[in-house]
C-alpha cells in the first residue's frame, strides 16, 4: 500500500519518529480523559442528561480554554516548543490526577468541569506545538505526507485511547476514576518520550533573547494582529479561505455529533452502558475513516489540490449526510459517522497543508492556535444550535437538512474561490 511506503519514508528521519510518537501518547491519553468525561457526564445512570446539558457542558470545557489559544500561539513563537510537551504533559498528568479524585470524592459538578478546563486548557499549547513542530522534522516534500499521516495517526491514537477507557471501566466495576488515572499515566509517558527531542531542535528560530513572560503577554494584541495581517496578505488568501471552510465543516461535524450522542442515549437504547457502548462504536467507525483519509488524501490533493479537494470532501457531505442520516437508524448513522470521518479528516489534512506552505515560521504557532479556537468554538455553537433543535430523543430532520445546506455552501463558495 502507498501508505505504508509513505510512513516507512517518514520514519526515515528520527526526529519525525520521535515527535509522532510524542503525539501518539499525548491523543491516545486524550482521547482516554475525553471516554471518562463522557462516561462521567452523559451516561451515568443517575443522570437524565439533554441536549442543552451537553451543549453547557461542552461550552464549559471549550469556551473558556479557547481564550488561551491566541496565547499560545503568541507564546509558541517564543518557547521552544520542545519544552512545551515536556512541561504540558507532565501538568497534564498531574491534573488528571487530580480529576480522578474528585470523581471519588463526590464533589459537585463545577468542581469537576475546573479540573477538566485545567486538562484540557494546557492540550491548546501541545496540539498547537505538534503542528508548528512537524515541518521542522521532514523535508518540504515529504510535508504533504507527514501532514497526512502524523495528525490523522493521532487522531486513531485517540479512538485507541477511547477503546482502552471502555476496557478499564470493563475490568474496574465501571470505574471512571481508573480511566482517568489511565490517562495520567499516559500524558507522563508522553512527558518522558518528549526528552528523546533536542531542546532546540524544533524550533522557533529566536535571533534574540526572548522577552519576559509579562511583557510577552503585553504583546499578545499586537501579535495576533500581526498574524491576522499576514493571513490577509495576497499569498496568504489560501490559507484563510481554507480556515473558513474547515470551521464551518467543524460545526456540521459538532452538530452531527451531539445528535449521534442523544440517539445513543436514548433513541437508540434505554441502557446507559449500552449506549455508551453504541457510542464507542460510531468513534470508532469515524476512526476508521480518519485512516481512509490518510490513505488517499495525499493521492487527492496530488491529482487536485488542497483547495479542491475540501470542494470534493464537503460536497460528498453535503449528499451522503442527507441520505444516511435522515433514516434515524442504528446503521445508516454508523456509515455516516465513516463517510464524516473520512471527509473531515481529509478536510483537514489539506486545510494543515496549506496553512504549513502559505504561512511562515515566525507565524506558524500564533496561526495554528488561531485555528485551534476557530475549531473549539464552532463545536461548542453546534452544540448550542444542536441543543436548540433537537427533541429529547435526538431526531431532527431540520438540523440534518441545515448541516447538509451548510455543507453543500461550502463546497460552492470553496469551488468558486479555486477557480478563481
Amino acid at each position: 500500500m502507498a501508505v505504508v511506503r509513505d510512513l516507512r519514508v517518514l520514519l526515515r528521519f528520527g526526529n519525525f519518529r520521535r515527535l509522532l510518537a510524542v503525539r501518539l501518547l499525548s491523543q491516545c491519553a486524550d482521547g482516554v480523559y475525553q471516554v471518562a468525561l463522557a462516561a462521567y457526564v452523559v451516561f451515568s445512570p443517575e443522570k437524565q442528561t439533554s441536549a442543552t446539558a451537553v451543549a453547557s457542558a461542552m461550552a464549559v470545557l471549550l469556551l473558556p480554554y479557547s481564550l488561551v489559544g491566541p496565547f499560545a500561539g503568541v507564546l509558541l513563537d517564543r518557547w521552544r516548543r520542545r519544552q512545551v510537551f515536556l512541561y504540558g504533559n507532565l501538568l497534564r498528568s498531574l491534573l488528571s490526577s487530580v480529576t480522578a479524585a474528585l470523581i471519588v470524592s463526590g464533589v459537585p459538578d463545577w468542581l469537576f468541569y475546573a479540573s477538566a478546563l485545567c486538562v484540557t486548557a494546557v492540550n491548546r499549547f501541545v496540539l498547537a506545538g505538534l503542528s508548528a513542530a512537524l515541518p521542522r522534522v521532514v523535508d518540504t516534500e515529504r510535508l504533504v505526507i507527514a501532514n497526512s499521516l502524523s495528525p490523522t495517526a493521532g487522531t486513531l491514537a485517540a479512538t485507541v485511547g477511547g477503546g482502552l477507557a471502555f476496557m478499564v471501566r470493563l475490568l474496574a466495576a465501571d470505574s471512571d476514576a481508573a480511566v482517568v488515572l489511565l490517562g495520567s499515566a499516559l500524558y507522563l509517558c508522553a512527558a518522558l518520550v518528549s526528552l528523546r527531542l533536542a531542546v532546540d531542535l524544533l524550533g522557533p528560530e529566536r535571533d534574540r533573547i526572548p522577552p519576559h513572560l509579562m511583557a510577552t503577554l503585553r504583546g499578545t494584541a499586537r501579535g495576533l494582529t500581526a498574524g491576522l495581517r499576514h493571513l490577509a496578505e495576497p499569498g496568504r488568501r489560501q490559507a484563510a479561505w481554507a480556515l473558513g471552510a474547515i470551521t464551518l465543516m467543524r460545526f456540521c461535524y459538532g452538530a452531527l455529533t451531539v445528535m449521534t450522542l442523544m440517539l445513543c442515549r436514548y433513541a437508540w437504547s434505554s441502557d446507559p452502558e449500552e449506549g455508551l457502548a453504541l457510542l464507542g462504536l460510531a468513534v470508532g467507525i469515524a476512526g476508521v475513516g480518519f485512516f481512509v483519509a490518510a490513505v488517499v488524501t495525499p493521492s487527492a490533493t496530488g491529482r487536485l489540490g488542497p483547495g479542491h479537494w475540501i470542494v470534493v470532501c464537503s460536497a460528498v457531505a453535503a449528499v451522503l449526510e442527507l441520505a444516511l442520516m435522515l433514516p434515524f437508524a442504528e446503521a445508516t448513522a454508523f456509515v455516516a459517522a465513516f463517510v464524516l470521518g473520512l471527509v473531515t479528516q481529509g478536510a483537514k489534512i489539506a486545510t494543515d497543508t496549506i496553512v504549513q506552505f502559505s504561512v511562515e515560521d515566525s507565524f506558524r504557532g500564533r496561526v495554528f492556535s488561531l485555528y485551534d479556537v476557530l475549531f473549539n468554538v464552532a463545536f461548542v455553537g453546534a452544540a448550542g444550535v444542536a441543543a436548540l433543535m433537537l427533541p429529547p430523543d435526538g431526531r431532527s430532520a431540520v438540523l440534518v437538512v441545515t448541516v447538509a445546506v451548510i455543507y453543500g455552501s461550502v463546497s460552492a463558495v470553496m469551488a468558486r474561490f479555486e477557480r478563481q
